[in-house]
């Protein structure tokens, strides 16, 4: 099991999740892991990063990065916010927003393809421009999101008793997995970011993977972004500081290699629910919230290495 992509992401999981469980049914007024509060806080904070980290994740199985998606995933947001304010329908700006999100990732594309310039340096860029942008859109005002009752019940109600956004982030997770795992795209993906130059031998569009890739990191942003103003019905222009680094943390810690051509979505996911549960642990028994950057950091490095070394014993 440790030799698959998701195989040790999914044992820390499930060691974690036992022993929360037990603290849980030992202690349930002091740890309330447990609680129907509790649940619903984290099957509502999973989408966004959860969104963030699928897109940024396809993009790093490829071979490339994108720092700039904590500044789309704003960006779209708003521009998605201030147009529903202007009588835009809701059902028209999200897509709009979504759009946008996927333009951007193309560009980000197509900026490091055409000069060879790594994506790392690029989109870094792009992480000060689109932040720069949203300040110059709309200032530094929080934007209130007022839809129309039916897209907030779509991206924010109830469903089964489950919160619309989690049922989001799962149909979106079978779908990736379908797709990278069950499909051509995926086998080229796979091959474009273990060996560019044997995809390229055997036929494979390097360059349009890539950019498909790209498309798909900023579509995933502005998604994210539309969850997470759906949930809270308002956008603040710094909201999204950050984010891009915890989505590649996610996808690190699931599995995926620094270098490309490895991972799955399985394990991007179980990054990202690996991330909250040590978080809401953490809040629940009121630790410090530098003693999660440090927590998050050192499973960061070990995740590497662990992935580091599979990579090695695979090719040994």
């Amino acid at each position: 099991m440790l030799a698959k992509p998701a195989g040790s992401i999914f044992v820390v999981f499930a060691l974690i999740q036992i022993a929360c469980i037990a603290a849980g049914l030992l202690y349930p007024d002091d740890f309330r892991y447990l609680s129907p509060q509790n649940l619903t806080i984290l099957m509502k904070a999973v989408p966004v990063l959860g969104c963030l980290a699928l897109g940024a994740g396809i993009l790093m199985i490829a071979g490339e990065f994108d720092l700039s998606i904590g500044s789309v995933y704003t960006l779209t947001a708003i521009i998605m916010a201030v147009q529903v304010g202007n009588g835009m329908s809701a059902f028209i700006a999200a897509p709009l927003a979504i759009l946008i999100g996927v333009a951007i990732g193309m560009l980000n594309g197509m900026i490091t393809l055409r000069f060879g310039l790594p994506s790392f340096i690029v989109t870094l860029g792009g992480l000060l421009f689109w932040r720069g942008a949203v300040l110059l859109y709309n200032g530094a005002v929080q934007v209130r999101f007022d839809p129309e009752p039916a897209f907030s019940a779509l991206f924010a109600g109830t469903f089964f008793g489950l919160n619309a956004a989690f049922i989001w982030i799962i149909l979106l997770v079978v779908v990736f997995h379908l797709l990278l795992h069950n499909h051509w795209f995926g086998n080229h993906v796979f091959a474009t970011g273990g060996n560019r130059a044997a995809a390229t031998a055997i036929g494979i569009n390097v360059k349009r993977i890539k950019m498909a890739a790209f498309a798909i990191a900023g579509g995933m942003a502005a998604f994210a972004g539309i969850l997470a103003t759906s949930r809270v019905g308002s956008v603040q222009p710094g909201q999204g500081t950050g984010l891009e680094l915890q989505a590649i943390a996610a996808c690190v810690i699931g599995g995926l290699s620094l270098n490309g051509g490895r991972g799955s979505v399985i394990g991007i996911f179980l990054g990202v629910l690996l991330i909250h549960t040590i978080t809401n642990v953490l809040l629940l028994v009121r630790a410090p919230g530098f003693y999660l950057e440090m927590f998050i950091a050192t499973l960061i490095v070990g995740a590497a290495i662990l992935n580091q070394l599979i990579e090695r014993k695979g090719t040994a």
